[in-house]
């Protein structure tokens, strides 16, 4: 159910989205639904949201907002990303309340896991 004036959907640029696809696939058993060769949409990952065909990608050192994981295994969970392609760009720190690491995916988008064990 849609919530009045709450976060719905978040888009991100992809410069590869077949790559893109593959490595959410892969890591977190996203699957998609395509509209085109230019956009492909996920739904039921805790937001909805899509990828859009794009050169840009999205980077906290640009302002970019951060999309963050949780996980219960943040080692195992790394483990997967690294495995599939993902670059760590910040290995695991402590922060009040947790751990967490950021990472970029295929299409050079950096995204983070945090957890609290």
């Amino acid at each position: 159910m849609n919530e009045h004036e709450k976060i719905n959907y978040v888009e991100l640029p992809a410069k590869d989205i077949p790559a893109t696809k593959a490595f959410f696939t892969q890591v977190f058993g996203w699957s998609f639904e395509d509209f085109g060769p230019d956009y492909t949409a996920f739904a039921d990952q805790g937001l909805d949201g899509g990828f859009f065909k794009a050169d840009l990608a999205s980077s906290t050192k640009s302002g970019s907002a951060l999309i963050v994981f949780y996980s219960h295994d943040l080692e195992a969970t790394q483990s997967k990303i690294e495995q599939a392609g993902g670059v760590i760009v910040k290995p695991i720190f402590t922060f009040p309340g947790g751990r967490r690491f950021h990472f970029i995916e295929p299409s050079g988008n950096e995204l983070a896991v945090w957890s609290d064990l």
